[in-house]
């Protein structure tokens, strides 16, 4: 049987960590008056399966075979798992990701320039999934195409030798937010993103990050360029360097569940 088919019967209490009861998410901050969040993209891993993604990127050097899927549903959750053998097609680097908001066989959304899109999901970052001196990519905005640079980065990154998540505007180098990240290890957190899609200076950002009740980051970024070209999607998984020097690099894991993806829209 193979490792995702099992991932689908043995359900989420069986193989992942009891998520708790979601806590009120902060009201978000960008979302004009008059305007209403509209929910677009609710997917569930145990009934959509990997047909939520617009395109999966599963080992696409094929380095590591024995131990595909790296990505696969396990229960209510997506499970990213990346082993220290996996390569990407570039060696200095890992990639296991996922990339899009995909609503049917036919058809995934399309964030385009002038919209605001807000994105909210639970997180499970085990300790054995750490920050490291080069970059580790959780999350990431992009314009498809190859070779195309992020837009905007959720990345495990060691500060002065602490480990820390924080978010980015890539390009120049813009911190939203930035908290500690061993108080968030080993407990499901959640995440409420929000990106108004601007060129030049007409972007903006918000980024906040709960554990349990506490509100532990709420920061926002305005006057950001957020658009480079066609439309923007999100990624999620696990992209990083091999060049990091803190010796943080081992067999890990990431966990999703209760994604959902929300367009502003008129009252």
């Amino acid at each position: 049987m193979s490792r995702r088919r099992f991932g689908l019967l043995a359900g989420a209490a069986a193989l992942g960590p009891l998520l708790p009861a979601r806590p009120a998410l902060a009201a978000p901050t960008l979302l004009p008056s008059g305007m209403t969040w509209q929910l677009m993209w609710s997917p569930s891993a145990s009934a959509n399966g990997m047909g939520a993604w617009e395109s999966i990127e599963d080992d696409r050097a094929d380095s590591h075979p024995a131990g595909a899927p790296h990505i696969f549903p396990e229960g209510d959750n997506y499970r990213f798992t990346m082993h220290t053998v996996d390569r990407d097609t570039s060696t200095d680097r890992q990639r296991h990701e996922v990339t899009g908001n995909r609503t049917s066989t036919s058809s995934y959304l399309r964030w385009r320039n002038g919209e605001l899109w807000r994105v909210t999901y639970s997180m499970y970052i085990p300790s054995t999934l750490k920050a490291t001196t080069t970059f580790t990519h959780i999350f990431q905005t992009k314009m498809p195409g190859s070779g195309t640079a992020p837009i905007t980065v959720t990345s495990l990154r060691r500060v002065d030798g602490r480990q820390t998540i924080e978010h980015k505007v890539f390009e120049p180098n813009i911190l939203v937010g930035r908290t500690d990240l061993e108080p968030l290890h080993n407990k499901w957190i959640d995440i409420d993103y929000e990106i108004k899609i601007g060129d030049g200076s007409s972007g903006a950002v918000r980024w906040v990050v709960r554990n349990g009740g506490a509100t532990v980051v709420d920061a926002t970024r305005t006057g950001v360029d957020t658009f480079l070209g066609d439309r923007v999607r999100p990624k999620w998984g696990i992209y990083r360097s091999l060049g990091d020097t803190s010796g943080s690099l081992q067999n890990c894991h990431l966990l999703l569940t209760r994604l959902r993806s929300y367009k502003a829209v008129p009252r």
